[in-house]
């Protein structure tokens, strides 16, 4: 796999995802983001981010998906350690990302990023790097989640993590 860094959103980058395999499809095409990708003989990754409109230090992931075939094989957390790694050369010296499933919040930790306590948007847990990255925080962002509807597979991920250590970091 390779990972891509198609433009900041000065660049104007812009991304034509098929709406049927990938999530959030129709926010790639707007060249107000920078992207980034994962690629094996396609793309099977994205992201879309921006520098945050109050914190000319802060870049803000917008949006990650990975296409439905290939979730759950880590391309999510390598893609957002790609993009932080990105930012951090870039000069940012915060990243942040809202998440609104647990599955995309265990993405996050493994890319390094830690949750900050704070809820935003749309049920969006607002996820940092860096951040710390202790027992406590971890699990009262799972304990967010856990209040919510779930699905049977989120609630069994949810049951599998309770009292756990975040999760490892990805080896990017």
């Amino acid at each position: 796999m390779e990972y891509e860094l198609l433009g900041w959103p000065e660049d104007g980058p812009t991304l034509r995802l098929d709406h049927e395999q990938f999530a959030y499809a129709g926010k790639f095409v707007m060249s107000s983001t920078g992207k980034a990708v994962c690629r094996d003989e396609s793309v099977i990754g994205a992201a879309a981010f921006d520098p945050d409109r109050t914190d000319p230090g802060t870049l803000c992931i917008r949006y990650v998906t990975v296409r439905t075939d290939r979730q759950g094989a880590g391309i999510g957390a390598q893609l957002l350690a790609f993009v932080r790694e990105r930012a951090i050369d870039r000069g940012f010296d915060r990243v942040t990302i809202g998440v609104n499933n647990p599955f995309s919040y265990q993405a996050a930790y493994r890319a390094g990023f830690c949750f900050t306590g704070t809820e935003q948007g749309l049920g969006e847990l607002e996820l940092e790097w860096p951040g710390d990255r202790c027992v406590d925080g971890y699990q009262a962002g799972l304990d967010l989640f856990r209040e919510r509807d779930l699905s049977e597979a989120e609630v069994a991920f949810l049951s599998e993590k309770a009292g756990s250590d975040p999760p490892e970091l990805v080896d990017r």
